[in-house]
């Protein structure tokens, strides 16, 4: 299932699932509780790599929602997994892909290899409160990207 109801997606695409809890902000995690709805086992991190090259198909263009189903940036993920997904987004320049984040700090040293930074590649941090905001977005600040957002999801403060 790649399309979704999230109001600025048009699809998400999970080639990477599973995650652990980083802060107050994970709680009530989506996809946390998605997976002990529906899911087998332990929400541990997984590279799923029959859907690498998902948005291959994709002839219209998109905006689409990378890894809803986890963090890109997770510790587990190899930096290696992560470059090979951003080379695929960098390749189909006719999709828009936003990424989020709780991991401000990753996410920033893999991102500071690509100079300039690909324009259909957008990534975000979440801040749940003050504290996360004062935290997260002064690295998002700090990390080439075409465009910067920020998810105020769940607010807790």
């Amino acid at each position: 299932m790649d399309s979704t109801k999230i109001p600025w997606a048009d699809r998400v695409w999970n080639p990477v699932t599973g995650c652990s809890r980083v802060s107050e902000g994970c709680r009530n995690c989506y996809a946390h509780s998605m997976h002990a709805r529906f899911g087998k086992g332990p929400f541990n991190v997984t590279f799923h790599y029959s859907r690498r090259f998902e948005p291959l198909r994709w002839i219209k263009p998109q905006r689409v929602f990378v890894c809803s189903m986890s963090d890109l940036f997770h510790k587990d993920i190899p930096s290696a997994t992560i470059h090979d997904l951003i080379q695929v987004m960098q390749t189909l320049s006719r999709h828009t892909f936003m990424i989020l984040t709780k991991r401000p700090e990753r996410m920033r040293e893999i991102m500071q290899r690509y100079t300039p930074p690909p324009s259909n590649i957008w990534i975000g941090v979440s801040a749940e409160h003050q504290q996360a905001a004062d935290e997260r977005i002064p690295i998002l600040l700090q990390t080439p990207a075409a465009v910067r957002f920020v998810s105020l999801e769940p607010l807790l403060g």
